[in-house]
């Protein structure tokens, strides 16, 4: 069965950095489209960056620029490294995967989420 395990987040202070990994297994890797997605307190969940199958990568506008998803497909670890970070990136970060249908992710799986928070 497809597994995801989260690790990585943290505190850390405003413009410093974290990176967070995923590592999957259940699965074959390279044949999903992967994302890491946040929900703040009080604010709807938002899909932070997201990388396809054939590794394509799209960013929320808020990010782009200081966070990078990238894969090690021979490691099947999905990762997410932030920099510059602001307060506004505090939130639950969220690894999820599942395959292409119709042109578009299917985020099936899901992990419970890692708490980021940013002070400044």
């Amino acid at each position: 069965h497809v597994q995801l395990v989260e690790s990585g987040g943290g505190s850390v202070q405003a413009g410093g950095s974290l990176r967070l990994s995923c590592a999957a297994s259940g699965y074959t890797f390279s044949s999903y489209c992967m994302a890491w997605f946040r929900q703040a307190p009080g604010k709807e969940r938002e899909a932070v960056a997201v990388i396809d199958s054939d590794g394509y990568t799209t960013y929320a506008d808020s990010v782009k620029g200081r966070f990078t998803i990238s894969q090690d497909n021979a490691r099947s670890i999905l990762y997410l490294q932030m920099n510059s970070l602001k307060a506004e990136d505090t939130a639950m970060y969220y690894c999820a995967a599942g395959p292409v249908r119709g042109g578009s992710c299917k985020h099936n799986y899901w992990t419970e989420g890692t708490q980021v928070t940013v002070s400044s």
